[in-house]
C-alpha cells in the first residue's frame, strides 16, 4: 500500500486555490496533498483511534460485506455505513462490489502524511498574501 498525503486549509483557502488552478494561475506540485481537511479537528475526527481500528480490521479481516464488518466489530451497520461514507469522501476507503448486492470496504492506504504549515502566510484570491 501507499501513503496518502493530506493538508489542512479552510474552505476559503481551498476555494481560492481551486480557482487559481482552474484559471491556470497555479499548478499543483506532484508532492502537494491529495486530500484536504478544513481543520485539524476534522482530520483528528476522521482518523480517531476508533476509526483507525476500524481500518485495521477491514485491512486484516477483509470482510465481504457491511454485515460481516458489523459482526467483526460489534458496531451497528448504519453507524458503519455513515463512517465509511465519510472515509470514502476522504479517499481512505473504497467500497467494492461484493457478492449479489453487497458492498465490501477496502482500505486504500496504510499511512497518512499530514502537511501542516505553521507560519506560512495565507493566500487569498489572486494569489496575494
Amino acid at each position: 500500500m501507499t501513503t496518502l498525503k493530506v493538508g489542512i486549509a479552510d474552505y476559503d483557502e481551498m476555494k481560492a486555490r481551486t480557482l487559481r488552478i482552474a484559471r491556470g494561475e497555479e499548478k499543483p506540485a506532484a508532492d502537494d496533498p491529495k486530500v484536504w481537511f478544513t481543520s485539524t479537528e476534522s482530520f483528528a475526527q476522521i482518523l480517531s483511534s476508533g476509526n483507525r481500528e476500524l481500518l485495521r480490521v477491514i485491512h486484516e479481516q477483509a470482510p465481504g460485506s457491511l454485515e460481516e464488518l458489523s459482526q467483526l466489530t460489534g458496531c451497528a451497520k448504519p453507524n458503519l455505513s455513515r463512517t465509511l461514507k465519510k472515509m470514502v469522501t476522504y479517499g481512505l476507503v473504497r467500497m467494492e462490489k461484493g457478492e449479489g448486492r453487497k458492498v465490501a470496504p477496502k482500505v486504500l492506504y496504510d499511512r497518512v502524511a499530514l502537511e501542516l504549515p505553521l507560519l506560512e502566510p495565507r493566500k487569498v484570491e489572486g494569489g496575494q498574501p
